[in-house]
């Protein structure tokens, strides 16, 4: 089936998208979103929020994402849960997205399928996940205070987690599967002068420990195979994130990282009439409240790309 001509398709959900869902439908372009079958992102997956603003006694993640799906269909944007299969950016608007056996036209495009933390894939660590395991320190670094705490990673961000952590921890331990760090030598100073912060070397978790919260990691040994335990109430795992920009690999410029990238200050790609906003463009903060901001700068662009294109339409 080919479907009409839409003025905005929005590819994602999460604070990005729906923020951008919210504009574009209160300036009446009827926009269409692909939320996918991970709708929200990584929202989901968080239980107390508290550093959005608005919500003085905290919110919990889905709750939020809930809501903002709620405002954004108010105004009238049309919601599909289905997973977007292919697009065609290549030859301009308008342009294609393939949705199972259907195709979908629009005259703009707005990315916002986010990014997904690199998890370390050990028991418990996923159902353990919002209840002491986390992979994002700014976020959930407040509910840990005088408890002692595990880092997993070796570069600047797992430095970056563990010297915020110690804001609010007894003690981090960093635990590294090499005997030397990867991260920047200003990194490295930082991390080995803050009294807080104590390494494990040539370790890596092979476990999460506890029942309802985390009470600790098993530990491997990676040079004489030798295992241990360490007792922590809180996992923070600091080895990357992946953002989901496989469907426009060759059609989008994307840097070293796969990040796509933008003309800052506006969200516009490499493609007129195609923006991006969220954790699928920012590799550096990566908050809730940041990726709104740019689902806000992406509506507005998209409004504007449509009033410069009106008479082609």
């Amino acid at each position: 089936m080919i479907d009409e001509l839409h003025d905005v398709i929005i590819i994602g959900s999460g604070p990005a998208g729906l923020t951008a869902a919210l504009y574009t439908a209160r300036a009446a372009l009827h926009p269409l979103m692909f939320e996918g079958r991970a709708a929200g992102g990584q929202l989901m997956l968080t239980t107390d929020v508290e550093n959005y603003p608005g919500f003085p006694d905290g919110i919990m993640g889905p709750a939020l994402m809930a809501d903002m799906r709620k405002q954004a269909e108010r105004f009238g944007t049309k919601f599909m849960s289905q997973d977007v299969d292919a697009v065609d950016l290549t030859n301009g608007a308008p342009f294609s997205v393939h949705v199972g056996g259907d195709t979908y036209h629009a005259k703009t495009i707005i990315i916002s399928t986010g990014a997904r933390a690199r998890w370390l894939g050990v028991p418990n660590e996923e159902r353990l996940i919002g209840k002491g395991v986390s992979s994002c320190a700014t976020c959930d670094g407040f509910f840990f205070r005088d408890r002692p705490l595990v880092v997993v990673g070796g570069g600047d961000s797992a430095m970056e987690e563990a010297l915020f952590l110690t804001k609010f921890a007894s003690s981090v331990k960093v635990v590294h599967r090499r005997d030397q760090l990867r991260a920047s030598q200003v990194m490295q100073d930082r991390a080995f002068a803050n009294d807080k912060i104590e390494f494990v070397w040539n370790s890596t978790v092979t476990s999460v420990l506890g029942d309802e919260t985390v009470e600790g990691v098993e530990l491997l040994d990676t040079v004489t195979g030798e295992t241990s335990t360490l007792a922590a109430q809180g996992l923070f795992v600091a080895i990357g994130h992946d953002p989901e920009t496989q469907l426009f690999a060759g059609q989008l410029d994307l840097d070293d990282n796969g990040y796509i990238v933008v003309d800052e200050p506006s969200t516009q790609t490499s493609v007129p009439g195609v923006f991006a906003a969220g954790d699928v463009v920012d590799h550096t903060y990566r908050q809730a409240v940041t990726a709104a901001g740019m689902g806000c700068k992406a509506a507005i662009d998209a409004e504007h790309r449509l009033g410069v294109d009106a008479h082609n339409w």
